[in-house]
């Protein structure tokens, strides 16, 4: 798995677990939608720090706990 797959996958299950939708997500985070989308669909081949760092920021969460995932084990640099 690749790290765009798993922030992906960490962001689907942060607003699952947050009951948020992607939309919500992105006002929660000050972002435009468009940026949380990019992640989803795979078309941020690599994120900036700065965007996650807003989403934790908007689920008030530590940037440590996002990354605290068993999603981030194993990866490959594809």
């Amino acid at each position: 798995m690749t790290l765009q797959e798993a922030i992906k996958i960490r962001v689907l299950d942060l607003c699952k677990k947050n009951k948020i939708t992607i939309n919500g997500l992105a006002m929660l985070s000050g972002m435009p939608q468009s940026t949380v989308n990019s992640l989803i669909d795979g078309s941020s081949q690599n994120p900036k720090m700065l965007t996650i760092l807003r989403i934790c920021l908007g689920l008030d969460i530590e940037l440590k706990d996002f990354f605290d995932h068993d999603v981030f084990s194993g990866l490959d640099d594809e």
